[in-house]
């Protein structure tokens, strides 16, 4: 299966929602987003880091140290209430992204003729 680069701007929302299905590691956030894509999304920890850090800032998510299932110690990051509402917030706009973009790749010629 080939893999897609992602869109500007979209790392963040694939985070929090990974995140918002529960605490998870850094590297458990990558593979929740690339098995939820069916291996279409593949993020790098080198852009992958940065947007947890840039996120945790923003008060969107936070973290804790724990103990992986591999038994390492990791940082396990959990949203927040503004991430919730950051994520609401990216999601309906992300909704209407795609029905806009599903509208003009679905226009005939006969639809821009009228």
């Amino acid at each position: 299966m080939t893999t897609s680069p992602l869109l500007p701007g979209t790392l963040d929302l694939l985070v929090l929602k990974a995140v918002s299905l529960g605490a998870e590691h850094g590297y458990g956030i990558l593979q929740r987003i690339q098995r939820a894509s069916r291996d279409v999304l593949v993020i790098e920890q080198g852009a992958l880091y940065p947007a947890l850090f840039r996120l945790e800032s923003q008060g969107c998510i936070s973290a804790e140290w724990g103990v992986s299932s591999n038994n390492r110690k990791a940082k396990f990051y959990s949203l927040t209430s503004v991430g919730r509402a950051r994520l609401a917030r990216d999601v309906g706009e992300w909704q209407r992204l795609v029905e806009a973009m599903d509208a003009v790749l679905g226009t005939t010629r006969a639809q821009v003729r009228t």
